[in-house]
């Protein structure tokens, strides 16, 4: 038995795109920065780094997402599947695309004041907390 589990938290680089499969399923896209942060311990100054992902939602969790999901807001997303696929960029060099199947999105803030929202794989919603201190890990 294998078993995988991808946890991210980060700042919604654009805002969704829903759109609906032919047997009327929806289908929701976004981007996620989650940045990195570390003491260079030669120069002792900090750096950071910043890795993209293409986060894709399923069924009634995708329409929460659209709804309540802008760029800028940060999010919690935990994945199962993770694909990694190579292209050419425009300026003719290597690059790589990183792209995960969320089984759940956490609305970590409300940007709007409106507290935030969980959308968990039953389409259910649930109070987030309003302060990203409260929450316990």
């Amino acid at each position: 038995m294998t078993f995988a589990e991808i946890i991210l938290v980060g700042n919604v680089g654009r805002d969704p795109e829903l759109r609906f499969t032919q047997s009327g399923t929806a289908v929701c896209d976004f981007s996620l920065a989650v940045n990195r942060r570390w003491t260079d311990r030669n120069s002792n100054e900090q750096r950071e780094e910043t890795t993209w992902f293409r986060v894709t939602v399923w069924g009634a969790q995708a329409e929460t997402v659209n709804q309540y999901v802008q760029k800028g807001k940060q999010v919690l997303v935990v994945s199962d599947r993770i694909e990694a696929s190579a292209f050419m960029g425009n300026d003719g060099e290597p690059r790589a695309s990183l792209e995960v199947t969320a089984r759940t999105v956490r609305f970590l803030s409300g940007g709007g004041g409106d507290g935030g929202y969980s959308g968990g794989g039953s389409g259910g919603y649930e109070e987030a907390p309003s302060d990203v201190d409260d929450i316990p890990f």
